[in-house]
């Protein structure tokens, strides 16, 4: 009976050390992979559409080359980004070298979630607000340069972005007045 509990006691440590060890590998799976220091942009060279933020002279950004795993539930922030020419987004999407329109559901997802193009024109699904909505991946929201041209001198991503156009806020039931900024979870399609 002794050797029983031992072996039971002996197993359940083990098996403790085991998911810790889990744990600690998955969350250092996705470091900051350096800084950048902010530039101040030339005059009236950073849009501001959809309150976005310019780079800050002498501010120092965090970058990442990955994103948090990608699961059935997949914890992220949602933001608003026009993709139109001259939009707040910048240039055109990554996926295609075109501009698209906002009114159509779409979405920008950082680096690591982009996935060097894979993701491209996949539909991912987004859950926020109580609904659903399905949007196509079309950009990446450069979450390892920015303070520059082209990024519209705004700063790099956080690596836990879905950055998207007014008709997914719109599909998820989010008044105009309140797009910025939504916890949510996606998957993939």
């Amino acid at each position: 009976m002794k050797n029983q509990a031992l072996t039971f006691l002996l197993f359940l440590l083990f098996s403790i050390l085991i998911m810790t060890l889990n744990l600690r590998v998955e969350a250092k799976s996705c470091k900051s992979s350096g800084k950048i220091k902010g530039k101040k942009p030339p005059k009236a060279q950073c849009n501001q559409g959809n309150n976005s933020d310019c780079c800050e002279q002498g501010k120092y950004y965090e970058i990442y080359k990955c994103s948090p795993k990608v699961s059935a539930r997949t914890k992220a922030v949602l933001t608003i980004n026009g993709f139109g020419k001259g939009a707040d987004g910048g240039g055109p999407s990554e996926c295609d070298g075109k501009y698209h329109s906002d009114d159509t559901p779409i979405v920008a997802l950082s680096t690591g979630w982009f996935n060097k193009r894979n993701r491209c024109f996949k539909n991912i699904i987004i859950h926020g607000n109580g609904k659903s909505v399905s949007a196509m991946v079309v950009d990446q929201c450069d979450s390892t340069r920015g303070c520059d041209k082209e990024h519209d001198y705004q700063p790099p991503c956080p690596n836990n972005i879905v950055d998207a156009s007014r008709a997914v806020w719109k599909a998820l039931g989010v008044p105009k007045k309140d797009c910025g900024e939504m916890d949510i979870h996606w998957s993939d399609a």
